[in-house]
Parts: C-alpha cells; structure tokens; sequence
C-alpha cells in the first residue's frame, strides 16, 4: 500500500524499451516526440480499460495521487455556499482539500470515524443530507470518499457515492490504496474524478499518477493559473491566454513524465493477470497472521499484540471474489504490563532481522485517532502544535505498527513476522537489543 515491490520483468522490459527508443518531449512535432505522445495515448486508453471506464471518462497525468487530489483542491469552484464532506478515516491529502474550500469560505463537514475506523452508514448518510445542495445553498458541493483507509483497514462503502451524487454532490474518490490489491469498475462505481498512484498498484514507475475523471466535471474546474503545455498560446505582456486544446492537458503542468508512460502499460498489463487472485492468496496470508499473532503471548499469559485494524469478516473463498475489508494489519506490541512497547524500537529491530513495516500514523490523524482512541483530544491541537507536544497532552507515545500484504507478499514474508514477533517475548532477547538500540542512538537515561 506504501509502495508496491516492482517485479523484475517489468524492470527489464522498461529497460529494453528505453535502449531501443529515443522519446522526447510531448510538446512538440518531432519523430521522437511523437513517440512519446503515442505512449502517453496508449497508457491513456489502457488506464480507462483497466478501470472499465464508459465513455466519457480521460486521464490526466500527475505526479501522485496526492497530485491529483491537489488538482481538485484548487480548480473545484467552492464557493461561500458550497460544502466540502469527508469522513475522518481519510488520507491528509484529502484532508488537504479543506484549506481551499476555507479560503472561498465553504462549509467543511466531517463524516466522523467508528472506534474501527471508516463510518456508520446511517451517519455517512445523515452529514450528506444535512449538507446537501439547495436553492438556498446553491453553490457547488463537493464530496470525497476515501475507498479503502491506509491505516484502519476500513473499505467504505462505494454506494455513498451514488447516494451523494442524487444529492447533488460532485464525488471524489482517494482510490490509492484500494486499486492495488482490489479490482475497481467506473462503470459499477461511477464518480466525477478518482485518484491513483502506479507505484502502489505495480512499483515502478514512480512520480507518475493519474486523475481519472469524466470530462463534462472538468470542464467546469477553474485553474488557478496555466504553464508550460496546459495552454497554446500566452498573450505577454498582457493577460489574455488560451488553455491547450486538449482537455486532459490543461490539467498536465509542465511535462509529462514522457519516459516512463510505456512502464503504465506494460504494468497495468502486468497487474490485471494478477489481482483475480490477490484477494484470495491474501485473504489466507492476513488471516494467518492475525490468528497467529493474537496467540502470542508473554510468559505471564498477557498478550503480546493488541490489534486496532478492521478485519475481514469471512475468508475469501473463490477466485475473482473480493474482501471486505484491506489486506493490512495495525497493532501495538505490549508488554507484560500492557503498556505499548516503542515505535522506534520495534521499527530499529525490524531493520536489524531485515522486515519492512511502518510505524506511525501513517498520514490519516483521524483514523489513527479513532483507532488509539484519542478522538477526544483532536480538540486541543492548535496550529503549532508538534507531535510530541500532543502525545504529552494524550500521556503515551501515538501511532501504530503497521503490516502490508500487496501483490508480491509470500507466506514466507508472513511467516518471518510471526517469528520475529514471538521472539519479542523474550525478557533477554528484547533487552539485549534494547541496550544495543540505546548505544547505537545515543539515548541514555531510558528504561524499558
């Protein structure tokens, strides 16, 4: 869900492409340009297949999904009679959104978040109504769902968009985490504008990302301001500017990442052979982990791992069927007295026996919140408020651990996480590596 492990094969086919070719920049008429702007039509058209996208439907080029979600941001025409609604589990880069609506004075609603995670449905679709368009409040409403959240696990439900859409809300779907281990269809799950990232779906390329979005909602975004190939031609000195004829490309600032839009092609190629199996395979790895790590105990019989995310509520049986929920895990480790043991210890030993997990929360404060429980202390953060400054108001350290299962996990991988956390109830397996933490970070004065 971070960053997807990037297969070999694509790396080498990439590869052979770029020794083979001599691509140039878009925005011209050359043999090599035209190369470039034939990729970028081709990883266009496969993204839609891809997304099973009716017509209607472009893809705009950015950097990230975060990118994408900034274009919505500030081209959306809020207004002093707009409303912007999202639910609390979300990313901080739909969180982000809410500085553009306040600065056109539009109202901002929180769908707020369940002890788990994600939302209640009769909440979702109570702040919807509250907040919908009317001919008193006339002004364009936007609403931005977060598919799938990166740090409870949670899948919302996509039914929320078409409810919102018959209120009159134009919708705005954070499908990052989603698309890489769950299939997505804009013609099942229609919405105005979605958002990915390729390197969470397939690893490589990097910097590239897409805005998928129905063209007659693009057309009625106002941009801030034009550069280098979003516009065709630029009165100067004065003020009068035409936008680029192409829709999608008045969205595209600057150059497009010409290099590696052959790489989007040959990876969704490469992911679609896959994902009618991921849920299946990681469905059996996520529910061998929790199982195993919720039998881990210390030897006075108290729990080593306290597990916050949602989990699934039956396995996955077929192919081709999906989960209810993500393939991530958020937890704490304890220890005998139930206290949390540190992030950044349990992050040093996991470098130490070679595993890759995160700590944190992982850019969703409020999902994290519900899920530490602290909700209530949201209230007191002020502007200057640093990190540390709120887990002293809350009184312990704040974040979790996080595991993910993506397209390249084993039950190797799994398995080597399971050991390493049994071997964490070890009193002296634990406090040697706590000495040796403390030495290589200069941290003197602690106890475990």
């Amino acid at each position: 869900m971070g960053a997807a492990l990037y297969p070999e094969s694509l790396i080498r086919v990439h590869s052979n492409t770029l020794s083979r070719s001599i691509m140039g920049n878009t925005h011209s008429m050359s043999t090599s340009s035209l190369l470039s702007s034939n990729n970028a039509d081709e990883a266009r058209s496969a993204i839609l297949s891809f997304f099973d996208a009716p017509s209607g439907y472009t893809v705009v080029f950015t950097a990230n999904a975060s990118g994408a979600l900034k274009l919505i941001g500030e081209s959306f025409p809020f207004a002093p009679d707009s409303s912007y609604v999202l639910g609390a589990d979300s990313h901080n880069s739909v969180h982000g959104i809410r500085q553009y609506a306040a600065e056109k004075n539009a109202q901002v609603s929180y769908i707020p978040a369940t002890p788990q995670g994600g939302f209640y449905l009769d909440v979702a679709k109570e702040v919807l109504f509250l907040n919908r368009p009317t001919i008193a409040r006339s002004g364009a409403s936007l609403f931005a769902l977060t598919a799938q959240s990166n740090v409870s696990n949670t899948k919302n439900p996509l039914w929320s968009l078409a409810y919102a859409s018959s209120l009159g809300y134009d919708t705005l779907l954070d499908a990052a985490a989603w698309v890489p281990t769950s299939s997505y269809s804009l013609r099942a799950h229609p919405v105005d504008a979605m958002a990915i990232s390729f390197y969470k779906m397939f690893g490589y390329p990097t910097g590239i990302g897409a805005l998928i979005a129905r063209t007659s909602f693009l057309t009625r975004l106002n941009r801030p301001w034009f550069s280098g190939g979003s516009v065709s031609i630029v009165q100067a000195p004065g003020t009068a500017f035409t936008r680029a004829e192409r829709l999608e490309e008045q969205f595209e600032d600057g150059t497009v990442n010409y290099l590696v839009l052959s790489a989007i092609t040959d990876g969704l190629r490469f992911l679609s052979g896959y994902q009618p199996f991921l849920p299946l395979r990681l469905s059996c790895l996520l529910h061998y982990l929790v199982d195993e790590l919720q039998q881990s105990h210390h030897p006075d019989g108290s729990p080593l791992v306290r597990v916050l995310s949602r989990r699934p509520t039956s396995r996955v049986r077929r192919v081709g069927e999906e989960s209810d929920t993500g393939f991530s895990l958020s937890f704490q480790y304890l220890l005998p007295s139930g206290n949390s043991i540190p992030l950044a210890f349990i992050e040093y030993l996991a470098q130490k026996h070679n595993i890759a997990l995160r700590t944190g929360c992982m850019c969703n404060p409020g999902g994290a919140a519900a899920l530490l429980g602290v909700q209530d202390f949201m209230e007191l953060l002020r502007p200057s408020t640093q990190l540390r400054d709120f887990e002293r108001i809350v009184g312990r350290e704040l974040g979790v651990v996080r595991v993910s299962l993506g397209l390249a996990s084993s039950f190797q991988d799994a398995w080597r996480v399971v050991q390493f956390s049994r071997r964490l109830v070890n009193e002296q397996w634990r406090q040697w590596y706590w000495d040796q933490w403390l030495e290589d970070c200069g941290v003197i004065g602690q106890a475990l």
